[in-house]
């Protein structure tokens, strides 16, 4: 199975954790369809750890908790399918999921079997109670290997929160995404952590094998399982921006059963999905600075930019401090120097505004917590 662009849909676990049950999943999934989040790529329900029972069957096989999915997990999936949306299930490459429900070491062969005979979609596959004799790229390629081999398509999402150098190894193991961070939490300073773990870690991102940032908390606003603080509307803004930029998984985390039209607008921004899933996949590299810091104060603004599969190019002015900031870029930044005789003609992907670079350099404010992003044409002068 190969994929080509990075997964998006909707997550159970930042908000209700283990507490889930089949109506919630259908009422969620209803919500996906009806405010037009699956027909802007959110096609994906993943049910997230909780599921099953504490203990496997007589022949070894995992049991759906019978309160919580009273008719089974495969009339969940034939309900889903209904709708025009996948279904996901989480399992665990240790002894023990991370709520100490079975996990599937061991049995990876049985559970790719059983997942497929449930017609499962996608397999979050996190990384809790490992035994320490064990080796994670082996856990990973013996559940990949289980999958390649359960004759259903099934996306295997590899959560092994980027420990024990996940990103060297992960794409020995058939895995099509892999998790670069610890844990999510609903609050600016987490958030702006997990941005600073990245720059590192671009030149291991790729296609077919995506680097998964974790979960969004867009809309949570201090509510549920990760909910702290919360954040402000501009937060919510650059983080989603920030991981649509950088072509992480997109995976929804809040109740959407009480999205904020504010928060829709967020997550169904057409141009910043435009980019996540842009079929080239590239690179995003660092440009332009800060006027009020000549050396770019790369940890708490930066340019990014990335050239797309059609010759665009996807450029960013992401602000994570409280004060507004005058950024700019040379066109010599995207190796346009004069003699090539181009200008951008810039798309706000927010406002939809359009706006030229002037005498080869652009010149933009951002406030503060915000982010500006862009798709540029490169035009003949």
């Amino acid at each position: 199975m190969q994929i080509n662009t990075p997964p998006m849909g909707w997550n159970t676990w930042n908000t209700f954790a283990t507490n889930i049950n089949e109506q919630l999943i259908l009422d969620s999934a209803q919500i996906l369809v009806s405010t037009g989040l699956r027909d802007a790529g959110y096609n994906y329900v993943v049910i997230d750890d909780g599921w099953c029972l504490r203990q496997r069957d007589e022949n070894g096989r995992l049991v759906p908790d019978p309160e919580k999915f009273p008719r089974g997990i495969r009339a969940l999936a034939d309900d889903l399918h209904a709708m025009g949306l996948k279904l996901g299930l989480y399992s665990c490459a240790g002894n023990m999921t991370c709520g100490r429900y079975p996990g599937s070491n061991s049995y990876e062969f049985i559970d790719a079997e059983t997942f497929a005979e449930w017609h499962i979609d996608y397999l979050k596959y996190d990384y809790c109670h490992k035994p320490l004799h064990e080796i994670g790229q082996q856990l990973y390629l013996r559940m990949g290997t289980a999958l390649a081999n359960c004759g259903r398509d099934i996306l295997f999402s590899a959560c092994s929160w980027g420990a024990d150098n996940t990103h060297e190894w992960i794409k020995t193991t058939g895995a099509h995404t892999w998790r670069s961070t610890p844990d999510i939490a609903d609050n600016w300073e987490n958030i702006c952590h997990l941005i600073g773990m990245q720059k590192p870690l671009l030149p291991y991102n790729g296609l077919g094998c995506f680097n998964d940032m974790d979960m969004l908390v867009v809309g949570m606003n201090g509510v549920g399982h990760v909910g702290l603080t919360g954040c402000s509307e501009n937060q919510y803004k650059t983080h989603f921006a920030l991981w649509a930029f950088m072509g992480s998984n997109l995976m929804i985390g809040c109740d959407i059963r009480t999205l904020s039209p504010e928060m829709l607008r967020i997550l169904t921004c057409k141009g910043l999905i435009e980019i996540n899933q842009d079929g080239a996949y590239r690179q995003p590299f660092s440009i332009g600075g800060s006027i009020e810091s000549q050396n770019g104060d790369l940890e708490n603004s930066f340019i990014w930019a990335k050239l797309l599969e059609d010759g665009r190019f996807a450029i960013g002015f992401f602000n994570l401090s409280d004060t507004p900031r005058n950024m700019y870029f040379s066109l010599n930044d995207l190796a346009l120097h004069r003699f090539c005789n181009r200008k951008l003609v810039m798309h706000d992907v927010w406002s939809g505004e359009t706006r030229e670079t002037v005498d080869e350099f652009f010149l933009c404010p951002v406030d503060g917590y915000d982010c500006r992003v862009f798709i540029a044409d490169v035009v003949k002068v």
